[in-house]
């Protein structure tokens, strides 16, 4: 299974580290990797794509691994870089997933480039913040509701936070990840977080973060003031996928998603978390993306 990374420029002094994986002259589909994480991709995800004919590609956000930190880029910021990946890569057009905080980084892309992007998916995606008719923090585990509240009150309330826990995740193992991870995990979650799986987070969290921590600070802030977008713009179609017994990024974010983004195909589901749905819903993810792009 060929896997291939690059440095991309942005055209503006700043250069992203991008991934490869799939059948390379396939459809093109572009993943956001959550907070925190990398570009690295799951074993499954891959040969999934490889199988259906994909192209996959993921890259590290500004400030995670090898690409230039990005200080006080927005959500929206996303698209410029996706817009970049592709012109570096010669594809005209693409479709996009992301995964929990991947998930507004796949709107952004679906709101802001529509000459680009054809289809977009979210799985357990966050919510703009604050946002009306929502309480951004009701049925989050502890742990987030303490992060994204720090990052409320701006970087220096963050940064320590953030460098605080860092340690821990990067020398976590699978049991001790269980741990660090139990106020956010329902029953569903806790029982898909193990072997393999676990492992790949735990590279991708090592992947993105080793080196330094603004990548995970600039997503969290980002998440928390204007996204430089809304929802309401998208015409694109999109499916998003949210859990009940998500304790991540509690089902109403969902709800609420589904209600303010016109073309959207919700499944929201009574049975899901939000690691579960990582694991298990990505085929479907790919299957809905290449029929939208036929």
């Amino acid at each position: 299974m060929v896997r291939s990374d690059r440095m991309v420029s942005t055209g503006s002094g700043r250069e992203i580290r991008i991934m490869e994986a799939g059948q390379p002259d396939g459809v093109p589909v572009l993943v956001h990797s959550g907070t925190p994480g990398s570009r690295l991709l799951y074993h499954l995800w891959v040969e999934d794509a490889l199988s259906r004919g994909i192209r996959l590609i993921s890259y590290d956000r500004p400030g995670y691994g090898a690409s230039t930190p990005y200080p006080g880029r927005a959500v929206a910021s996303a698209a410029r870089d996706v817009a970049a990946i592709a012109k570096a890569l010669g594809i005209e057009c693409l479709s996009v997933w992301g995964y929990s905080c991947g998930g507004p980084h796949a709107l952004a892309c679906a709101a802001l480039l529509p000459d680009l992007v054809v289809a977009a998916a979210t799985l357990g995606s966050v919510a703009p913040c604050p946002a009306e008719g929502l309480d951004f923090f009701a049925g989050m585990g502890e742990d987030n509701v303490a992060e994204f509240r720090a990052a409320l009150d701006g970087r220096d309330a963050l940064q320590p936070m953030v460098e605080a826990m860092a340690p821990g995740l990067l020398a976590a193992d699978s049991v001790s990840l269980v741990e660090a991870f139990r106020s956010l995990l329902s029953p569903v979650d806790a029982a898909v977080l193990t072997g393999d799986f676990a492992a790949y987070l735990l590279s991708s969290i090592r992947e993105g973060c080793t080196e330094r921590r603004d990548g995970w600070v600039d997503d969290d802030l980002a998440f928390t003031k204007p996204w430089g977008f809304k929802p309401e713009q998208i015409e694109i179609p999109v499916l998003l996928w949210h859990g009940k017994h998500d304790r991540f990024v509690p089902f109403r974010h969902g709800e609420w998603l589904a209600s303010h983004i016109p073309n959207v195909d919700a499944q929201l589901s009574p049975d899901e978390g939000h690691l579960t749905l990582v694991l298990g819903r990505v085929a479907d993810v790919h299957n809905w993306l290449l029929a939208k792009m036929e």
